[in-house]
């Protein structure tokens, strides 16, 4: 079981009984939000539906995706879960710059003006450079004169990773390595592909074109809900506009 502090005991206590749910799902949910910087969770919690999703202040996604209380329970849990992280010392402090800190980039980096985190791999932006923990291993990359607006995981269960920039939607592998042993690559398949004839980041040269997507037959709900989350994330990172991704939205929602 995750180490706590006793401030953090207490608070999965308190929750685990006003939610009536076991401790050991608190805290799964507990952790899920703090890997995503308090912001953001993905998670599979049977006790709250299977597989889901959770962005503050904007959408919550379930197993059960008509279910409106249990979504309802879901944001109101990840909201309050995110404030004691935010409040509280819920984990033990880790020095900086080692594994299972919160700052877990190397400390001469200073403090990054974006991270965030997926499944097992947590990730943070700093002025011109990208560092990348997967399974406790730290990996820094070169961003070259890439202006990085965002990192997303692809789904299915590999580790590739890819980036928005100025230039379009780049696969993090492509970027030069720093220190660490770098993250494997995977073959992409991600619904925003980068183009074939991407610039050379030596002599890059802006698009003009927004990075392209298509909305692949989904089989199940929750490879629509991985959709979905994904393209709110261009949405967020102005790669989309809100019609689209709304038209989108729509369109994945009616295969399920």
């Amino acid at each position: 079981m995750q180490t706590l502090t006793p401030q953090g005991t207490q608070l999965v206590q308190d929750v685990a009984q006003r939610y009536n749910l076991s401790q050991d799902a608190v805290i799964h949910m507990l952790i899920a939000v703090n890997n995503g910087g308090g912001s953001m969770a993905q998670f599979n919690c049977p006790e709250l539906g299977g597989s889901g999703q959770w962005m503050r202040g904007g959408m919550t996604m379930v197993g059960d995706m008509f279910n409106h209380g249990l979504k309802a329970t879901v944001d109101n849990l990840c909201n309050e879960l995110s404030n004691g992280l935010a409040n509280l010392q819920v984990f033990p402090v880790v020095k900086p710059g080692t594994p299972g800190s919160n700052q877990w980039w190397p400390a001469d980096l200073g403090a990054p003006f974006s991270s965030g985190g997926q499944n097992d791999i947590r990730y943070a932006v700093f002025p011109g450079r990208l560092a990348v923990e997967h399974f406790g291993q730290v990996t820094v990359y070169d961003t070259l004169n890439h202006q990085i607006s965002g990192v997303s995981q692809q789904q299915g269960g590999d580790t590739s990773l890819t980036f928005s920039s100025q230039y379009g939607t780049v696969a993090v592998s492509s970027l030069p390595i720093v220190s660490g042993p770098g993250v494997p690559a995977q073959p992409n398949t991600n619904f925003a592909q980068p183009q074939n004839n991407a610039p050379q980041y030596s002599q890059p040269e802006p698009q003009n074109t927004a990075p392209q997507y298509s909305a692949p037959h989904t089989e199940s709900s929750n490879e629509a809900l991985d959709l979905i989350e994904k393209l709110a994330r261009l949405r967020d990172a102005g790669a989309i506009s809100d019609e689209e991704f709304t038209t989108k939205k729509n369109q994945l929602l009616q295969r399920i």
